[in-house]
């Protein structure tokens, strides 16, 4: 899924002359606390609740306070998972969408993010999660592939991340297609690969969003 197709048409963008106190209706009544500022279709960044308490003075135009995220943002092209990674990377809750002149196009919410990869063919398909330890020189995608075919198992998916406490090794997370990888499991060990964790996993539901979100933070993209 691309960025365009993820455009919260709900969430208007505030103009650089509105003031504060507009800002703050907005925000109140679309529960959110940052919210996209625009000047003749350029994106100019993010305002925040926070800002404004701290200004104290609601009739302050937006145009005099330090936006935030002024570069946070994707073309309407992007994966969706650019847009977790800017949004991860700038504490945001929200990403702005251009077109290919530059133009704004609109906001993508982190949540709404979340709930397409929630709804992604990966995610939803019953499986297995397997995560990895393997040191970076003898990491090899095709022949752990290899490897888990051999077991009639597909990957659906997979995510790479450097191992915080040993900078020298990663983490590969693989979401499998199967709920039973005892062999699978058996045939990686035998080959010395290290397995630090297994999960079974069914169809996601609605209240598992804060479990995505934490795996997203996780697998850090």
């Amino acid at each position: 899924m691309i960025a365009k197709e993820l455009i919260n048409h709900m969430i208007p963008p505030l103009k650089a002359g509105d003031n504060a106190h507009k800002a703050i209706l907005w925000m109140e009544e679309l529960r959110c606390n940052q919210l996209p500022v625009v000047k003749d279709e350029t994106f100019l960044g993010l305002i925040t609740e926070d800002m404004i308490l701290e200004a104290n003075d609601i009739e302050n135009e937006i145009s005099s306070f330090d936006l935030l995220g002024v570069r946070c943002f994707v073309y309407d092209n992007s994966h969706f998972y650019e847009v977790i990674k800017l949004a991860a990377d700038n504490d945001v809750q929200m990403v702005g969408v251009l077109d290919e002149q530059n133009k704004y196009m609109g906001v993508i919410t982190v949540q709404d993010t979340i709930t397409s990869f929630a709804q992604s063919a990966a995610v939803q398909m019953q499986g297995g999660i397997l995560v990895l330890s393997i040191s970076q020189i003898d990491y090899s995608m095709s022949e752990i592939s290899r490897l888990i075919e051999e077991n009639n198992v597909k990957i659906l998916s997979s995510s790479v991340k450097v191992d915080e406490l040993d900078p020298s090794k990663i983490k590969l997370t693989l979401k499998l297609n199967r709920l039973d990888l005892t062999h699978t499991v058996a045939t990686l060990e035998r080959f010395g690969y290290k397995i630090i964790a297994r999960f079974q996993e069914t169809k996601v539901q609605d209240d598992e969003k804060e479990k995505l979100d934490m795996l997203l933070r996780y697998l850090d993209i």
